[in-house]
């Protein structure tokens, strides 16, 4: 960028607004040359240029400031010096840079490389003349660029850090300084290198002084006067004489301590010579210390041949390179006959793009390996940071649950939405007789709790018995630690990334991004198709949840083991040893809804059952299952399968104890409004007994009461309900794999007529609808509640329904004459079409025996057989026929 200075102003002009002047600056030059006047061509050109900017003024153009165009300061630029005699514009050097990328030298002319650091911005007075050179380092230019551009100069800056008793950093003793005063030296040219850090300057020999000579005398000067850039201190500017032609070029090349030589023909019709290391280093020793020369392997294929020299620092790579790039090598040097010229290009040590190349290349090796990194940064970032939650939201249920204040607002707000401030009784839902009738049940869960015993607590019982309420509110409501996990909100949650974020909200894991892993299985979906396989990016269900649990496990120990002590008598045990000498310390684990909607091969319940058996078997927690599935050994036997599992089974209360839990929770209620007398209550015990011991119902009825409703009323809403219930989940929607609606109104209408309310096992097993897959059936029935099977020393004994209330539910369903004879039809009709197909059978065997030429005595038996059974099957069928008649004429009256 060119400087030209006006009274009061200072512009600067890029070298293209420089190159497009061209011609009118040497016609104005030239003019006033050959008037003999040097001085007045440089003025007239000046105008020159003054009045051309005045026009680009005019018509909308900005003068452009120093720091503006980082392209245009990069652009090689020429210096005329004190005493230049030749006619020669700023335009024909650009050029000649840019254009041929070498500096043409005529017979009396040298070259040197000044190697300090010089910034490529020179600045020029009037006269045209050198008044400063600008030095800073390359690799802080940039702030320059940014938030140092209000500025008003760059030499500004340079004045404020300027100390010339300290280091060079005075821009006119870089150069000035480098050559002494009695050489006498014209300096024709200085080509700034920015990247490299220092300078080409071109001077004129006088008469009877050598290249040599002059290198000599300068670095003799420099020996004696160093000069000390601001920036760098302890690496002194240093001179060398450029023996070959250095190629001006402006590519992104970075510099490195490392450089490619090739060997080139010294002439056109010449061959190239190998070097030597020992002609290497002659040639490169002068420059700087060399740390290593590597020739080309023999076998190699690649030309032109090249050997690698490395240096021991940047700065003498560079002075090589600048000072030896197309030196030809004579014979008598060790060139060969014609020669060899080197050419030198900068060998990077770390070539980024052969790693990019590499990466791009084996994606094998490459995306599982970015896989694990990532991985392994999440879990030394984020695992700490949420076993930290984890355990906050632990000792946050600690603190809620015991602050009195905070169990005094509840209960308040329980009773009425209001505050209360009378007397009032703690147990308001009328639960007391329930928790004295179970009594026993409380006391051995909690001596379970203070046992060492690596084992499983299983508390099973239908809906509505009270499992949630005996475990949390009675046996562990003074417990110290407890962590509960609802299944049922897991289970039922849409889609894995819902089912993390529900199990990781439920102890406090976070942060968690769920959403990622929809995002992370698009990118394995591509990475599968590149390399055939899974690259690991998107975590599986079973790995997430395995990392949910494993932190849990992480922050139940490390609760437990905060409460040890120095001075404690036992401080000298392990941790482990510890755990397991005090299992009252231990937290407990209260799995809820444990098996809900379990399929037969579940991912949630593998991993929760997993993880609870380490929990055990490392002493770490106690765990307890709630669960209505009487299948719940098969998968605690699969993680614990050496252990004995401590069950309690929940049934329904007795009469007794059902007709003083709804008393005491009328009672309760009554003392406040008074909607009830005890004379309205005379049918209650009917009632009770309608209902069975369910809790649920028996609640619902007392609630039903104090609405106003009487006993009866109350009973009857509830069967009503549960038909409904009934009819849409087992006639009008059966799950088809597991069973019919034919089976299930079989075992309604069946259980309805039986006076005792049970069926025999077996017997509902030898019925037509039941022959193929009963068992599955029936368990599959009892898992959806319909019925509850009993058992007698583990083998299934008798059938019963599934509530209590639903002997009255069954009745009141075969009470409805259109329902039931349609589904006795459709029965009717499925075993008529099972007898037919019976019969097809026996007939096709027939006629297969009846087609041989003789009757064999011994096929007499089968053919018996096969007759009785077509008789036995025809008989079924027309004692179906005649029912069937009979429904449908029911039918037909009913409408």
């Amino acid at each position: 960028m060119q400087n030209y200075n006006t009274p009061g102003t200072s512009w600067y002009w890029s070298a293209v607004d420089v190159i497009k002047l061209q011609p009118l600056m040497e016609a104005s030059y030239n003019s006033s040359a050959s008037q003999g006047s040097l001085h007045d061509a440089s003025i007239s050109a000046g105008m020159m240029m003054q009045a051309l900017f005045a026009g680009r003024l005019s018509h909308g153009y900005r003068p452009l400031r120093c720091w503006t165009s980082s392209a245009a300061l990069r652009v090689p630029r020429t210096v005329v010096a004190r005493r230049t005699a030749t006619t020669r514009t700023v335009s024909d050097l650009d050029v000649t840079s840019l254009e041929t990328g070498h500096i043409e030298l005529k017979e009396n002319e040298g070259l040197v490389f000044v190697n300090s650091k010089i910034a490529d911005r020179f600045t020029f007075d009037t006269d045209r003349r050198l008044t400063r050179i600008d030095i800073f380092p390359p690799k802080l230019q940039w702030l320059m660029l940014g938030p140092l551009s209000g500025f008003q100069s760059y030499e500004k800056v340079l004045k404020r850090i300027n100390r010339p008793h300290l280091a060079a950093s005075d821009p006119l003793n870089i150069i000035h300084r480098v050559f002494p005063e009695s050489l006498n030296l014209d300096i024709r040219e200085v080509i700034p290198r920015f990247r490299e850090g220092g300078a080409f300057v071109k001077y004129a020999r006088s008469a009877g002084s050598t290249d040599a000579e002059i290198e000599a005398t300068i670095k003799g000067h420099l020996e004696k006067s160093p000069i000390r850039p601001w920036f760098n201190p302890f690496q002194p500017a240093t001179v060398a004489r450029v023996v070959g032609r250095p190629w001006i070029e402006d590519l992104y090349r970075i510099p490195s301590q490392q450089l490619r030589v090739e060997f080139l023909p010294g002439t056109t019709d010449g061959s190239a010579t190998e070097l030597t290391t020992e002609v290497l280093y002659t040639g490169f020793r002068r420059y700087g210390k060399l740390r290593d020369i590597q020739r080309q392997p023999s076998d190699s294929k690649i030309s032109p041949r090249y050997a690698l020299v490395e240096f021991a620092r940047p700065k003498y790579a560079v002075m090589a390179k600048n000072c030896m790039h197309g030196f030809t090598i004579s014979e008598e040097d060790g060139g060969g006959k014609s020669g060899t010229r080197v050419k030198i290009m900068y060998e990077r040590r770390i070539k980024f793009s052969m790693i990019k190349d590499w990466l791009l290349n084996h994606p094998r090796i490459v995306i599982p390996a970015v896989a694990a990194l990532i991985a392994a940064i999440t879990v030394t970032v984020f695992d700490p940071i949420r076993t930290f939650f984890i355990k906050m939201k632990i000792k946050a249920t600690l603190h809620t649950e015991g602050n009195a204040v905070v169990q005094w607002v509840r209960k308040q707000v329980s009773k009425a939405n209001f505050i209360y401030f009378g007397p009032h009784k703690s147990d308001v839902r009328g639960l007391a007789a329930i928790w004295e009738d179970r009594q026993a049940d409380i006391n051995q869960l909690q001596s379970w709790l203070t046992e060492n015993a690596e084992t499983f607590i299983v508390i099973h019982g239908p809906r509505g018995s009270g499992k949630r309420e005996l475990v949390l509110d009675r046996t562990l409501q003074d417990y110290r630690y407890k962590v509960v996990i609802d299944c049922k909100q897991i289970q039922d949650a849409k889609g894995d990334s819902a089912k993390i974020a529900r199990a990781a909200s439920q102890v406090g894991y976070r942060p968690v991004f769920s959403w990622m892993n929809s995002i992370s299985s698009f990118i394995d979906l591509a990475a599968q198709g590149m390399i055939g396989t899974k690259a690991g990016f998107s975590e599986t269900l079973d790995a997430q949840l395995s990392n949910i649990w494993q932190n849990t496990a992480t922050a139940l120990k490390s609760i437990t083991l905060e409460n040890r002590k120095k001075n404690d008598l036992d401080a000298h045990l392990t941790d482990e040893e510890y755990l397991e000498a005090h299992p009252e310390a231990r937290p407990v684990v209260v799995i809820d809804n444990y098996l809900h909607g379990a399929p037969d091969d579940n991912v949630v319940y593998d991993k929760i059952t997993e993880w609870a058996a380490g929990l055990t078997s490392g002493n770490i927690a106690h765990v307890i299952f709630l669960t209505t599935d009487v299948s719940f050994s098969k998968p605690l036997s699969k993680a614990l399968p050496n252990s004995v599992f401590r069950t309690i089974s929940l049934g329904d209360c007795s009469l007794d104890v059902g007709r003083r839990f709804v008393l005491s929770h009328l009672e309760h209620r009554g003392e406040r409004d008074n909607k009830w007398k005890p004379e309205e209550l005379a049918d209650l015990d009917s009632c009770i007994e309608v209902l069975g011991g369910r809790v649920t119902d028996l609640e619902f009825m007392a609630h039903r009461i104090e609405a106003g409703e009487t006993p009866r009323a109350a009973v009857s809403r509830i069967i009503e309900q549960s038909v409904s219930e009934i009819v849409k989940m087992f006639i009008l929607s059966p799950v088809a794999d597991q069973w019919s609606h034919e089976q299930a109104w079989y075992l309604i209408k069946t259980l309805a007529h039986s006076e005792a309310g049970t069926l025999p096992y077996n017997q509902v097993l030898l019925s037509d609808l039941f022959k193929s897959n009963g068992d599955a059936t029936l368990r599959a029935l009892e898992q959806a509640e319909l019925i509850t099977i009993s058992s007698v020393n583990g083998s299934p004994e008798r059938l019963k329904p599934g509530r209590p209330v639903y002997h009255a539910v069954f009745k009141r369903l075969t009470e409805n004459k259109t329902l039931s004879s349609r589904l006795d039809l459709e029965i009717l009709n499925q075993l008529i079409s099972k007898e037919n197909t019976s019969i097809g059978k026996y007939e096709e065997e027939l006629a297969v025996l009846g087609s041989l030429p003789k009757q064999p005595r011994e096929l007499s038996s089968r053919i018996q057989w096969l007759l009785d059974k077509v008789y036995a099957s025809q008989t079924k069928v027309t004692k179906y026929e005649a029912e069937r008649v009979i429904l449908q004429k029911i039918l037909r009256s009913e409408h």
